[in-house]
């Protein structure tokens, strides 16, 4: 367009056409309130969508989760979920046995979703359990580098479930997407597998809203996702016995089982000048299952064949493991309890333990 010539050194403001001037700043504002808009509106679906009738709780849902492709759903944990003590307590156990379990390749987790999602950790994590190496790349930047990896950890993990019969709960998109729900599952399941010296909070649930966008539309759904169980069910052991009942429904008669197992024992154990006061810790090391069979059985354990001394879990759990061995060749069926139930201060594992002696051994003199 040309300028008007100049009359003057001062310069003339320059004068554009009236539909440039006012129409054409109109459009503009009227594209960008358009935008605007239809941001505004999107995300205002999602949060009618959170907020939908029947909700359980107000959630509070960012921008960018109701910003979905066709199809494409999002998991958001209901707050009061995350207030819950079991959810942060099943949070800090899974948190502090990955670091210990890594302690060796000095990797601090501090925040699961965040350090976790890119397959990295999960690797390191697996390779050290499963005492394995998995052919992956060791780092990856890229989004497609990433769940290739995490697709070559899933397709361990899953070799490894699958013959327990477990249900996968989680996917490559939903861990590489930072989903908590699906990252807890699979730590929970990895934890039982492989019988990690912890002990995860029972009965563990989480109240989760799932957002999906289909035809241009946000749907939601609520949904109490169990993260935990009971230890037995967890363990895979599902027969119930007089102990479930007893400490489900007659705790008032606990006392008096404890008293005649600790007088049992010790009648025994005294005899090495041993005395047992607290049933679930002073058997967890395994030391006093074993000298209490080679008192039963009338016979010396040599000292080589146990820890005396332990001071590492996997000490404990060989010296209960050996004290089970003595028990199956008493002529005792094998333990229901777990060695690592035992050592992780499982209360009615031990009773289980003690009880079964108990039956065979009460007339002994």
């Amino acid at each position: 367009m040309s300028s008007a010539p100049l009359r003057s050194p001062a310069p003339r403001p320059h004068r554009m056409k009236k539909d440039e001037s006012f129409l054409g700043k109109l459009g503009g504002t009227l594209a960008r309130k358009k935008k605007a808009k239809e941001v505004s509106d999107l995300q205002e679906e999602g949060k009618n969508a959170i907020h939908a009738p029947m909700s359980p709780a107000s959630v509070e849902i960012h921008p960018e989760d109701t910003q979905l492709e066709e199809n494409e759903e999002r998991t958001v944990i209901d707050p009061t979920s995350r207030d819950d003590p079991r959810f942060k307590e099943l949070l800090k156990v899974l948190i502090d046995w990955i670091n210990d379990v890594l302690v060796e390749e000095r990797i601090i987790v501090k925040q699961l979703e965040e350090d976790l999602y890119d397959g990295q950790v999960l690797q390191k994590l697996l390779e050290k359990l499963a005492d394995c190496k998995l052919n992956v790349a060791e780092v990856t930047q890229s989004e497609i580098g990433q769940k290739q990896k995490l697709q070559a950890v899933l397709e361990a993990v899953q070799d490894l479930l699958r013959p327990h019969g477990r249900a996968l709960q989680w996917t490559v998109d939903s861990i590489h997407g930072k989903n908590l729900v699906a990252i807890l599952h699979l730590l929970v399941a990895l934890a039982t597998h492989f019988r990690a010296p912890i002990h995860l909070p029972e009965h563990v649930s989480v109240q989760v809203v799932v957002v999906r966008k289909r035809e241009g539309m946000l749907h939601s759904s609520h949904v109490t996702e169990e993260l935990t169980t009971t230890t037995e069910m967890m363990m895979g052991r599902f027969e119930r016995d007089a102990f479930d009942t007893l400490f489900d429904h007659a705790p008032d008669k606990l006392s008096v089982v404890k008293k005649s197992l600790i007088t049992f024992v010790n009648k025994h154990l005294n005899k090495l000048n041993l005395e047992v006061t607290e049933l679930e810790t002073q058997f967890a090391d395994g030391v006093y299952l074993v000298l209490l069979m080679g008192l039963l059985e009338d016979y010396f354990v040599p000292l080589h064949n146990f820890y005396l001394t332990p001071d590492s879990f996997p000490q404990k759990v060989h010296n209960v493991s050996f004290a089970f061995e003595l028990m199956l060749d008493g002529g005792l069926k094998k333990p229901k309890a777990r060695p690592e139930d035992v050592v992780n201060l499982d209360l009615k594992s031990t009773l289980r333990v003690l009880y079964n002696l108990f039956t065979k051994y009460k007339h002994l003199e």
